[in-house]
């Protein structure tokens, strides 16, 4: 597995997703293509750096792919204007899809190494997003 390739610039693991899944899945594929109302033959993804910024039903690419082609950096934690607005958290769809993940992937990047953390870390990240209880 190519770890850099598919681990998007903002710090999503695209080797977790079910998108990625979809491609060798049918199952996952179909519930895709009903959940987001798209085609089923969009209903997959090869990450987005195999796919120029653009991700499953996309016209136009992400603004973050875009960003850091425009700065020739790999990924967002490279960037001297990090974090910023590009990566704030939103609520809406919070508990579907990962995108709140994407600056404590980002730090955990930085601090492990993307190895380390593809192999030891965010699998456990995705699960405790979906399914961790809050505790302070």
């Amino acid at each position: 597995m190519d770890y850099n390739q598919m681990t998007s610039p903002c710090g999503l693991d695209c080797f977790n997703c079910p998108a990625y899944f979809a491609n060798q899945n049918q199952e996952i594929r179909e519930a895709i293509s009903t959940t987001l109302a798209i085609p089923i033959q969009k209903a997959s993804c090869n990450g987005c750096r195999n796919q120029g910024g653009k991700v499953l039903n996309m016209s136009e690419p992400c603004h973050v792919y875009t960003c850091i082609k425009n700065k020739a950096i790999q990924f967002c934690n490279d960037c001297i204007d990090f974090p910023c607005d590009y990566l704030h958290p939103y609520a809406d769809k919070a508990s579907e899809v990962p995108h709140n993940t994407k600056v404590f992937n980002l730090c955990l990047i930085k601090k492990m190494g993307l190895n380390s953390w593809a192999k030891d870390k965010a699998q456990n990240v995705r699960h405790t997003y979906y399914d961790g209880k809050f505790r302070l």
